[in-house]
């Protein structure tokens, strides 16, 4: 009797999710705190970028096939690092919006 009643249940407890940047006080700290943030991550991303290029070079005039190994995964990860932090909010909208379409 109780599981024949459980579908009407969820019928009537619909639940709806609106994002407000302002309905909470803070917001705009924690929105600076984020950009904050990215931009500090992004920094580090190109001193990694900088590293890596130098070490790569470094590895390759002297015939050291570690460091050029090295050099090489230390530039490739700072790009794919700085890739997604651009990409972050992008990805981020993306599967909320999907999750909304989700019926």
């Amino acid at each position: 009797m109780i599981y024949s009643a459980v579908p009407y249940l969820f019928t009537y407890l619909d639940v709806s999710l609106a994002p407000d940047a302002g309905a909470l006080p803070g917001s705009n700290a924690l929105q600076s705190l984020a950009n904050g943030v990215a931009a500090w991550a992004l920094i580090i991303s190109l001193v990694g970028l900088v590293a890596g290029a130098a070490i790569w070079a470094i590895g390759s005039h002297s015939s050291n096939m570690s460091q050029t190994y090295t050099g090489k995964r230390t530039l490739i990860a700072s790009a794919g690092a700085a890739v997604l932090i651009g990409a972050a909010p992008t990805f981020i909208n993306f599967f909320f919006h999907l999750g909304q379409s989700a019926n």
